[in-house]
């Protein structure tokens, strides 16, 4: 009777600790949600929703034939390829280097995370002014010879999403690199030990344990990466107009929604777009999840 009343005591407060987040969930993700869904049934303006009209699917049918749309979905596409060649190799070798340092690794980790904690206005304040025509990086190419002018880079039609890519590759390397070093911290260093005694170089011993026992933070980073790349929005939105510039070269799937929500004024085509970016970057978590949970399971 009384380990009867002390489960439902547990149980009580486990709902009441609980409540918080449960408020919270359904407040600000369960109702928007719902509500973005009935928004993509309809075709309504933002000014005028009293005049809102039943269209059924036939936002899906116009996303799914929109040209700027996928437009947009490549772009981020082409961005990541070149951010996480970028990125991810400069963090992954990094957190190697670092981990072998005794002396002053605090200070250099430290040095390497202050990108991430600064503010993304102020970062792109620094990278309009060092990728401007008449900056400081243009005026050394041209002064090495490897550049002609001065270049527009935001009027390009190529240039926008690789200097983004490499502007987030600086800003946000610092927290893979934390993540991976977290995980080779992890490593049994018995592993290593043996492996030396076997004769395995440095080299053997990064390919053979390091990299294998890092496949869930490898994983993690590259699904994560792609996630924060389909919902790129301040970097685009502080140096374009809505649409990505003259050539759309710089529109992401955010960008574009939002455009569509308070620009054309289109509620209920927005709300289409972004519940399909939201299935996109379900899937993409859905896939992490499977690969994590082979990957444990192999073990």
């Amino acid at each position: 009777m009384f380990s009867r009343k002390l489960r439902s005591t547990d149980t009580m407060w486990g709902y009441l600790f609980s409540a918080p987040f449960i408020l919270t969930f359904l407040i600000f993700i369960s109702y928007p949600l719902l509500l973005s869904l009935k928004l993509s049934f309809l075709d309504i303006n933002i000014l005028q929703p009293e005049r809102a009209k039943f269209v059924g699917i036939g936002n899906y049918v116009a996303a799914v034939k929109d040209p700027l749309f996928w437009q947009s979905i490549f772009n981020v596409g082409y961005n990541q390829v070149i951010f996480i060649a970028t990125s991810f190799a400069v963090a992954f070798m990094l957190a190697v280097l670092l981990k072998e340092i005794t002396v002053g690794g605090s200070f250099f980790r430290t040095v390497y995370f202050l990108p991430v904690i600064t503010s993304i206005t102020v970062a792109m304040i620094l990278l309009q002014y060092l990728a401007n025509p008449a900056g400081p990086i243009q005026s050394l190419l041209m002064q090495w010879g490897w550049l002609d002018e001065g270049v527009f880079w935001t009027f390009s039609r190529w240039l926008p999403m690789p200097v983004l890519a490499i502007f987030n590759s600086w800003k946000w390397f610092g927290i893979q690199l934390v993540i991976f070093l977290g995980g080779m911290y992890a490593i049994n260093p018995e592993l290593y030990e043996a492996a030396e005694m076997d004769g395995a170089g440095w080299w053997r011993r990064l390919v053979s344990i390091t990299v294998p026992l890092l496949k869930p933070q490898i994983l993690f980073v590259l699904t994560v990466n792609l996630i924060n790349g389909m919902q790129m929005f301040t970097e685009v939105f502080m140096n374009f107009d809505l649409y990505g510039g003259p050539y759309h070269s710089a529109l992401t799937p955010v960008l574009y929604l939002y455009g569509q929500g308070f620009d054309r004024m289109d509620l209920g085509y927005a709300a289409t777009l972004g519940l399909m970016l939201a299935i996109v970057i379900s899937i993409l978590t859905f896939l992490q999840w499977k690969l994590l949970n082979r990957q444990g399971s192999g073990r």
